[in-house]
């Protein structure tokens, strides 16, 4: 088999081994502790977790050329990549589990950060939770909240190890700068335990008060500015500051996104398999967050047209107020 097959193969994600997230006797000593008629929602917690069991599949990618085709859609991420692909290494041809450092995408709007960590959870393919911390309006969304209270429920770690398949979910924490902290809840509290190996192995919702192992998770958080992150979070992961694609970089992001757009759909076949030069270099123009509505446009344009190439007139318009380069998210 040619060493261009082998790269285009979907990557292989075997299971590597099972691991055990938390303990049954602690959820049965916990339930039968709950007043008969009372608690309904922590008893209904408590019995899913009796029923689906404590072991949780971790898994690792089965190679390192599973990473090949995000070197190739990402070109600004490949320091990022090149750490990743170091940490996949070490445990590859082993029994260990794969360990990744938390990794902080620092960079203005629009470079990628929060496609990149959506496209590390496909990679991974052991699920993703997503929490918008500027859209935040409760601190306790990582840790839960207390079932004293009236609408309380389980955190998203807890929900992601409890109600997911995997003890390695990725974690996305989007626009981690954007957490204020209230007067009486700081809501990034919990990572300060969550980001510790050793401490994350123990983590306790407020809500089940049950000990989970939060060690695995994968975490990645975006940012535009380091400036508002408390230390004791930076102090815990990997910065990466990604830039903007240059040129030729937005020129690729460009052609795989018209081939990925092609081969989605049976029209796709009625098209050219590449785009011509000229049309990627008018498409390398357009803020990548608008590539793809861009070539829809392309696409409809030259149908109608009654072509099967796509021409530089059947672009969209150069949006004069259209954002830096960056990359959709």
């Amino acid at each position: 088999m040619s060493s261009h097959a082998i790269a285009c193969m979907p990557p292989r994600i075997p299971i590597a081994q099972m691991r055990r997230v938390f303990e049954v006797q602690d959820v049965e000593r916990k339930l039968a502790k709950l007043p008969p008629q009372e608690h309904e929602p922590l008893r209904s917690t408590y019995e899913r977790m009796l029923e689906k069991g404590p072991d949780r599949f971790q898994v690792k990618p089965s190679g390192l050329l599973s990473l090949d085709r995000l070197y190739d859609e990402l070109p600004n991420f490949h320091e990022v990549l090149d750490d990743v692909r170091r940490q996949i290494a070490l445990c590859a041809d082993s029994g260990d589990a794969l360990e990744i450092t938390p990794l902080l995408l620092l960079g203005p709007p629009g470079v990628g950060k929060t496609h990149f960590a959506r496209q590390m959870a496909a990679l991974l393919n052991t699920g993703m939770g997503f929490i918008s911390m500027s859209s935040l309006t409760a601190g306790w969304v990582l840790s839960g909240a207390s079932s004293q209270w009236k609408g309380a429920r389980p955190g998203k770690v807890f929900e992601a190890l409890v109600d997911g398949d995997y003890a390695n979910p990725v974690m996305v924490v989007d626009e981690i700068d954007k957490a204020g902290a209230e007067a009486t809840y700081d809501p990034l509290g919990a990572l300060y335990s969550l980001l510790e190996h050793d401490t994350a192995g123990s983590f306790v919702d407020e809500f089940a008060e049950v000990a989970v192992d939060a060690s695995q998770v994968i975490w990645v958080a975006t940012a535009n500015d380091a400036r508002s992150i408390p230390d004791p979070i930076l102090n815990r992961v990997n910065v990466y500051e990604v830039q903007a694609p240059d040129f030729e970089a937005a020129r690729r992001i460009a052609s795989r996104l018209y081939e990925g757009i092609r081969g989605q759909h049976e029209w796709g076949r009625r098209f050219d398999e590449t785009p011509s030069a000229a049309v990627l270099d008018r498409m390398a123009e357009v803020a990548p967050r608008e590539m793809r509505r861009a070539w829809m446009t392309a696409f409809g344009n030259a149908k109608l047209a009654g072509r099967g190439t796509v021409l530089c007139e059947d672009l969209p318009a150069a949006n004069p107020k259209r954002q830096p380069i960056g990359f959709v998210h």
